[in-house]
């Protein structure tokens, strides 16, 4: 799974990463909040996700992480649907309405995972082997609650670990090159083909350290979440369990 992230760079690197028009400064989100590095990105706050229209063509959207099916009574189903698991996204009936017509970008420098609590409930920080940005695969949604206010709202998408993340956790992001994520965006993209970018799981692209416990408290906001754990606790293979 994937319950937190970090997106520390400014808006004109966001911009170029993801061939975005030149971004407005001071950059400000959905709740009116000038754009600033975040260390601890958890469910229920915003994202920056990137989308494509015909005409438009990439533009960004602020959206509220933890997706609510247009068709939910309330918004509280979002609080548990925060990743979708990429092998049965095209399904699901949360999730495939929005795989079929509304995938987006999620952009980020970097996510949390826990090792299992038999094994230390260590947090650990990955990030591109790279220095750059990450592009997860997302979907969203607009729900309007019976009180008028529109919510617009987003998933990660997940995918079964690859060697780069299996000995701390058994999931994670989808994440996609540039290549992937034009074809991401393209709204005449082949369900088949969707499904292949979930399933790529290219190695060598992220790496890891472990952090300290502050990241543990979603309150913690700012650059000691990242600060490295002296006295890491050792982590063997994951074993499977939950959904994510």
């Amino acid at each position: 799974m994937c319950g937190r992230m970090t997106l520390t760079r400014s808006g004109s690197e966001i911009a170029e990463f993801f061939s975005l028009a030149a971004l407005g400064t001071p950059l400000f989100s959905a709740n009116k909040s000038p754009l600033r590095p975040r260390f601890n990105i958890a469910p229920g706050q915003d994202l920056f996700t990137i989308l494509f229209e015909p005409g438009l063509g990439r533009h960004l959207e602020w959206m509220r992480w933890g997706l609510i099916p247009s068709w939910a009574k309330d918004s509280s189903i979002g609080a548990r649907l925060f990743n979708a698991r990429s092998e049965t996204a095209a399904t699901k009936p949360s999730f495939r309405s929005a795989f079929k017509d509304r995938r987006c970008l999620i952009a980020a420098d970097g996510f949390y995972e826990w090792s299992p609590r038999s094994q230390g409930h260590q947090a650990f920080y990955f990030e591109s082997t790279g220095g750059t940005l990450l592009a997860f695969a997302g979907l969203f949604e607009s729900f309007r609650a019976e009180s008028g206010q529109g919510i617009d709202s987003c998933t990660v998408l997940t995918t079964e670990a690859n060697s780069d993340v299996s000995d701390v956790h058994h999931r994670m992001p989808v994440l996609l090159d540039a290549e992937q994520c034009e074809l991401w965006l393209n709204p005449d993209s082949r369900r088949s083909d969707l499904e292949a970018i979930c399933a790529s799981r290219a190695e060598g692209r992220l790496r890891k350290r472990a952090v300290g416990r502050r990241v543990n408290d979603a309150r913690r906001d700012d650059a000691s979440c990242l600060e490295s754990d002296p006295q890491p606790v050792q982590t063997g293979l994951f074993e499977p369990g939950g959904e994510g």
